[in-house]
């Protein structure tokens, strides 16, 4: 799968939303998250993970290498399982699997060690964010918490954005008996008409290179799945979501040329001028103060 990244990473994510709901939040009624202090949208890290997640899945397909461990209605053991008939234990039966693990481990101390390795080699998100794997399958092995080399925080919107509740109608009636004294039935859907939201990442090549093996060629669909993260996860109820921009800053070396924080605060984005509210991705402007980053980090935009 090529070698492991020598670089480290910063990056931006610039994605958009009109007329839809980024990221529901269950304690609010499934309303968009609202930072209450500054009104500013946010999205959670672990939303944008599942974005990355469901693409690699779809576009790998259980691919050797680029499983997926995380995923929806696959029980966590399910997956441990694959590592354990890797070490010869074919038991299905959870208690079985246990004796055998903890027999195992008796004659070979590092069996922890050698199916974290495993995990890692064959499940591209923990190669990528990492994973917790003390409950595997049933703590009868502590594989201990993978800590991965990428990380992702919430994305916050640029301006405040303005939750609207709309109520909708549907002729869809739910029992016979509401049948037989209305023909509609009445609805709410909570959306944001429009809001740009930034998400700063960063990718430890020291991690990688030390803990899970991320690769060159993990980076580059990395990247790709980044770009594409919303465009096989359309929905009525998230409108229009894009991402419009990626920006990368690659250091020279495996520990970095500078902190993070000063070339995050290169970019700048602002509405342009004369523009209240803004309604498109066109209605802001993305510089990037290139005089503030060292010559040694190399700074590139995608879309």
């Amino acid at each position: 799968m090529g070698g492991v990244i020598k670089n480290r990473y910063e990056f931006v994510i610039l994605f958009d939303v009109e007329n839809g709901n980024p990221n529901g939040d269950p304690d609010a009624g499934n309303m968009p998250r609202i930072d209450p202090e500054s009104g500013l949208g946010l999205v959670t890290d672990v939303c944008l993970k599942r974005k990355i997640r469901n693409y690699v899945e779809t576009v790998k397909e259980g691919a050797e290498g680029f499983k997926i461990y995380i995923k929806e209605d696959v029980p966590l053991n399910a997956s441990d399982r694959e590592a354990c008939r890797d070490m010869g234990i074919e038991d299905t039966e959870d208690k079985k699997v246990t004796e055998a693990l903890k027999k195992l481990k008796k004659t070979d101390p590092g069996v922890d060690g050698k199916l974290r390795d495993y995990m890692c080699r064959n499940f591209y998100d923990i190669r990528t964010f990492g994973a917790v794997m003390t409950t595997f399958v049933k703590a009868a092995l502590n594989c201990g918490q993978v800590r991965g080399p990428v990380q992702i925080g919430f994305a916050r919107s640029i301006d405040p954005i303005i939750s609207q509740e709309v109520t909708i109608t549907r002729v869809a009636i739910t029992t016979e008996k509401d049948a037989e004294n209305k023909s509609t039935e009445m609805g709410r859907k909570n959306i944001v008409p429009y809001g740009l939201y930034r998400a700063e990442g960063y990718i430890s090549a020291n991690l990688a290179r030390r803990v899970t093996g991320f690769s060159e060629e993990d980076l580059e669909l990395l990247w790709e799945a980044i770009l594409n993260m919303f465009e096989h996860d359309h929905s009525a109820a998230r409108g229009n979501m894009a991402v419009r921009e990626l920006i990368v800053f690659k250091h020279s070396k495996e520990l970095g040329d500078c902190p993070a924080h000063k070339l995050f605060d290169a970019i700048e984005v602002k509405k342009k001028e004369g523009i209240e509210y803004p309604r498109s991705y066109q209605d802001y402007t993305v510089q990037i103060h290139a005089e503030t980053i060292p010559d040694s980090v190399e700074v590139k935009r995608m879309a």
